[in-house]
């Protein structure tokens, strides 16, 4: 059972009046996004009452108990609030349904500042298999009873109460006065009343039965339900454990929107059909079964349902509509659980832009399919009281352009690094592997006494030292050296002779055949070598 507390729409400015028994003019909110301008309906008749409730509903109810109340402007009525509640199957319920759709009704008034003054009341049912209308008007009349009762105790009266059956109509506050025929009055057809046609000039439309607004979204029964199932399982077994990871979470999340996109765009690219059912197999046939086992699946996650949402309006709402519809049907054999975020999806699409029947039912078949679902509840709550879509569009509209700024911040912060890294490599020389020749040692040549050759010392003197361009070390400021001989005894200063040798020695002069005939040449280093780099203690000079 569903409840309906308001109708989208309204019809501004109109004055709907019955001429016959009380007088009432109902006028107001009606299913539909259409103005009558200053046109004024009057309705005379009963039958014309009982016509006028598909326009009143925006479809043909089926099945259904039906409180419309009325208020008072100026000795005039207008038609308010809608309560809807499929009639029970068993009698013993009957008084308790009464009393809350009553209850619903009348209380919802009174939160939007409109408390109902009168009530019109409907019950609509077809026979059953061996009935007829007069006996469905008859067995539901303890029910009518229980309505007047229950309305009349918050002191709202029930002026009207009609049954509608098998293209006929009876009312049950006539009081038996021949007024109504046994068999009731015959409706009269489709489109000919003074409201009929006062809707058909504002343009607006009556769309079918409850049965078929379902019908758009209930599991498929052909064999695409078989290859839906295996593409559900094949795809449970890659993307649930992802979903359970945190890193791979996010990846799936990016992914379901991204293929969502996609194939909203595929949607839009279509030509629009204007029948409904053949519209809806087109839209099954442009889905691959294992494009909606992804989107089934990832969209179970709520951040990634969220993000999905904001799919709400202007060109992006129609193709994501008609994609969670399809998805809905989607949700076959034991994934039918898994319906209740598409439905909930599509019920929010359906509210925000208006169609506030659509998002009812939606919002109600995704309570059915997961009673604690709590988006769907909160909505369905939302919409029953007649509130405004717009505050939840505004959060989900900041929640969008929030995550582009943050995408945006990150992306500016790489695009930094990434500039800072550049600007280092291209400051830093590339160090290369040393060049063989620039190692080399370099080996004096006997032949050319006149060569010099730059070197720099340990001490970390200038290469100009050693060419006799910079500072060159006086005898005295060189490192003392022990003989190989006698450890003790240090080299004589100047000449390059030793001190006295042992007598009865002979001393003979020696000359080192590798030395260069240059002072700079023969330089000892601070730390007792050679310019060469050979050690000092070697050096046996006499």
């Amino acid at each position: 059972m569903t409840n309906h507390d308001e109708m989208t729409g309204s019809f501004d400015n109109d004055d709907v009046a019955y001429e016959g028994r009380p007088p009432y003019a109902p006028h107001g909110p009606t299913p539909f996004n259409g103005d009558l301008g200053t046109h004024q309906v009057t309705l005379r008749s009963p039958a014309e009452l009982a016509d006028a409730l598909p326009y009143l509903l925006g479809y043909r109810p089926e099945d259904s108990i039906i409180l419309v109340s009325l208020h008072d402007r100026g000795g005039r009525g207008r038609f308010g609030g809608r309560a809807r509640l499929g009639i029970p199957t068993h009698a013993d319920d009957w008084a308790a349904v009464a009393q809350q759709l009553a209850h619903g009704l009348v209380t919802g008034g009174e939160r939007r500042g409109a408390r109902p003054e009168q009530i019109v009341a409907y019950l609509c049912q077809e026979p059953a298999t061996g009935e007829t209308g007069r006996s469905v008007m008859e067995r539901l009349q303890p029910l009518a009873h229980q309505l007047r009762v229950a309305c009349g105790r918050l002191d709202v009266p029930v002026i009207e109460a009609l049954c509608i059956s098998d293209g006929r109509f009876w009312s049950y506050c006539c009081g038996g006065q021949g007024c109504c025929p046994d068999e009731g009055e015959p409706m009269g057809l489709p489109g000919t009343s003074v409201l009929a046609a006062a809707a058909a000039y504002a343009g607006i439309q009556v769309r079918g039965t409850l049965r078929e607004l379902r019908a758009r979204l209930m599991p498929l029964e052909t064999a695409v339900a078989v290859e839906q199932e295996v593409a559900l399982d094949t795809a449970g077994m890659s993307l649930v454990p992802r979903i359970f990871d945190e890193t791979g979470r996010v990846e799936v999340a990016d992914e379901t929107i991204k293929l969502a996109e996609r194939l909203m765009h595929r949607l839009a690219a279509t030509a629009p059909v204007p029948d409904s059912a053949a519209a809806d197999r087109r839209d099954d046939d442009l889905l691959r079964a294992d494009e909606a086992a992804a989107l089934i699946l990832g969209l179970q996650d709520r951040t990634t349902r969220d993000r999905a949402a904001e799919w709400m309006e202007g060109d992006e709402a129609g193709p994501a509509l008609r994609l969670w519809r399809a998805l809905a049907r989607r949700c076959v054999g034991p994934y039918a659980e898994h319906a209740a975020a598409l439905l909930t999806l599509a019920g929010w699409v359906a509210w925000s832009t208006g169609d506030e029947l659509e998002a009812r039912e939606a919002l109600a078949m995704a309570l059915g399919a997961d009673p604690d679902y709590l988006f769907a509840r909160l909505l369905h709550q939302a919409c029953n009281e007649g509130l405004d879509p717009e505050s939840v569009r505004r959060c989900l509209r900041a929640e969008r352009v929030e995550r582009a700024e943050r995408a945006e911040r990150v992306e500016r912060t790489e695009r930094a690094e990434r500039a800072e890294r550049g600007g280092r490599a291209e400051r830093e020389e590339p160090v290369g592997p040393p060049d063989p020749a620039a190692l080399a040692p370099v080996s004096p040549s006997p032949h050319v006494p006149e060569q010099r050759r730059r070197r720099r010392t340990r001490s970390g003197t200038s290469p100009l030292a050693a060419t006799g361009e910079g500072h060159v070390p006086t005898p005295s400021a060189r490192r003392p050296r022990t003989s190989a001989a006698d450890g003790s005894r240090p080299l004589a200063a100047g000449g390059g002779n030793t001190g006295p040798r042992t007598a009865g020695k002979p001393t003979t002069p020696r000359r080192r055949t590798d030395r260069v005939d240059t002072p700079e040449a023969n330089v000892l280093r601070t730390d007792g070598g050679t310019p060469e780099g050979h050690p000092a203690a070697g050096d046996d000079v006499m």
